[in-house]
């Protein structure tokens, strides 16, 4: 327990701001695991879409301050390439 006041209003604000990044992050982790979903039926048109939402989401993550930009350039990159994997499979 906090002996300071201001000690207690950390405590908030970091709960506050834990919850918060909490959502971005799974918002995030589910869309990435939806794109990866629709790779393995080998659905090309539904991975593209849900690739287009994974990017926003992550996009949208960055700017609010909850992922370093460069994670996020990594986790794009590697969900385009798993939806490029269709392509040459085709």
């Amino acid at each position: 327990m906090p002996n300071k006041k201001s000690a207690e209003k950390r405590v908030r604000t970091s709960e506050r701001n834990r919850i918060y990044n909490r959502y971005w992050t799974t918002r995030c982790k589910t869309s990435a695991k939806k794109v990866l979903e629709a790779v393995e039926s080998s659905d090309r048109d539904l991975s593209v879409k849900r690739l287009d939402e994974a990017q926003s989401a992550i996009d949208k993550a960055v700017v609010k301050g909850v992922i370093h930009k460069n994670t996020a350039a990594r986790r794009k990159s590697r969900l385009t390439r798993a939806v490029k994997t269709l392509d040459q499979k085709a």
